[in-house]
């Protein structure tokens, strides 16, 4: 399930965020301090293009969901999940399957999106699996900056009609 995100979540969806192995997969891969967050979460409620969610996974918060560039027809997409808490659960790909469901269920319902897109960089083999078993197709591949160092990045898009 997916739901708002309360102010009260913010330490805890920081924590998640600064996890080595999310940063690892992030395109900051730097810790993010307390006054960064409050920053980019001011930004994010002012912006209506964007969404940001957390995603409850048996009764317990365990992700965050972003939408960002929310047009009448396409949105990009990202996630990331409590890797501490859930490894320690046991529910860690339970969960990683909930939420990647909950967000497409949210884009091409709630939404009302047609076409949902993302980025995932180029050696994140395992979230680029995950992506082509829920009907993503990779449309691309092009290089960014993160953090200073170029990484290729594999570009994908999931259209309602094939979810």
């Amino acid at each position: 399930m997916l739901r708002g995100v309360r102010d009260d979540d913010l330490p805890v969806t920081r924590r998640w965020r600064n996890h080595p192995r999310v940063r690892a997969a992030s395109f900051t891969t730097h810790e993010i301090g307390a006054d960064e967050h409050a920053r980019w979460w001011a930004a994010v409620r002012a912006d209506p293009a964007k969404h940001v969610l957390v995603y409850d996974h048996e009764g317990t918060a365990a992700g965050v969901v972003t939408y960002a560039g929310l047009s009448t027809a396409s949105a990009c997409w990202g996630f990331y999940l409590d890797f501490d808490g859930l490894e320690r659960s046991g529910a860690l790909l339970r969960a990683w399957i909930g939420l990647e469901r909950a967000a497409i269920d949210h884009a091409f319902g709630p939404l009302g999106l047609t076409t949902l897109r993302g980025s995932v960089l180029a050696d994140n083999e395992p979230v680029r699996l995950l992506h082509k078993r829920f009907g993503f197709v990779e449309v691309g591949t092009y290089r960014r900056d993160v953090d200073g160092v170029a990484r290729d990045v594999v570009a994908i898009e999931l259209r309602k009609e094939e979810s």
